[in-house]
């Protein structure tokens, strides 16, 4: 004899809708990671975006070295909203990069491209960055380090921060460098400035820097994929030009 469950809780369609169109995304999201099915001595990946091929060498020994779902999605993201946040020859700067795939992406869409993140995760940063924008990018990125909060107005001086965008995927996990993180985003932001932010919710500490940072900023949902846990953001200074 079958069991058919009838679900409790009725769904309104406006949600059903929205699940389903949810998990359509994600799909094809994740669709665009392939992992190599031989074991070979250095992890890598390959991602599908902008009609590119992009290999992703992890380093497994650091924690920024791994490519996060939040990333794929601001990959997607960029890619699928080329015309209203059209990256070609402006001026983008990502923060914690790790392995690089959003910067190379933003660099395949024409952009002037800043990967920034700690020193020990450069080399690596460096080398996909490379293997995958030389002779395919209309302009060669530029990585740089970038701990935040430290030598802020010697590495990145106020008056030479001139950045279009800044990209942040999954930059707030359990670290206690938040105050500092708001401390970068603050100092690289001109008043046209637009951050775009991918960030998967995990702990209460996301929530109350998500508080502190609205204190300074202005913060839009443009997107959110339930099923992964992730909201998509676009923040800006508060009241520029209101003085």
């Amino acid at each position: 004899r079958t069991h058919t469950h009838t679900h409790t809780h009725t769904h309104t369609h406006a949600q059903t809708r929205e699940d389903y169109d949810d998990k359509q995304v994600v799909t094809e999201i994740m669709a665009r990671c392939f992992i190599p099915t031989s074991i070979t001595t250095t992890s890598w990946e390959s991602f599908h975006f902008i009609g590119h091929e992009i290999r992703i060498t992890e380093a497994m020994d650091c924690y920024g070295a791994v490519v996060w779902p939040s990333a794929l999605v601001l990959c997607y993201f960029l890619e699928t909203n080329a015309k209203q946040y059209n990256m070609v020859d402006k001026n983008v700067i990502e923060i914690g990069a790790g392995t690089g795939l959003v910067s190379i992406v933003a660099s395949l869409l024409g952009a002037h491209v800043t990967a920034t993140d700690l020193p020990e995760l450069l080399g690596n940063l460096q080398y996909n960055i490379s293997r995958n924008t030389k002779m395919k990018s209309k302009h060669l990125p530029q990585v740089k380090e970038l701990s935040w909060g430290v030598a802020l107005d010697t590495n990145f001086p106020r008056s030479s921060n001139n950045f279009d965008y800044i990209l942040a995927a999954d930059v707030v996990y359990a670290h206690p460098f938040l105050e500092e993180l708001l401390i970068t985003f603050d100092h690289l932001c001109k008043e046209t400035t637009i951050i775009l932010w991918a960030m998967k919710f995990r702990l209460e500490k996301e929530n109350k820097f998500i508080d502190r940072f609205k204190e300074l900023f202005d913060l839009e949902e443009i997107s959110s994929f339930p099923s992964l846990n992730i909201k998509l953001y676009k923040a800006v200074k508060k009241n520029r030009r209101s003085v």
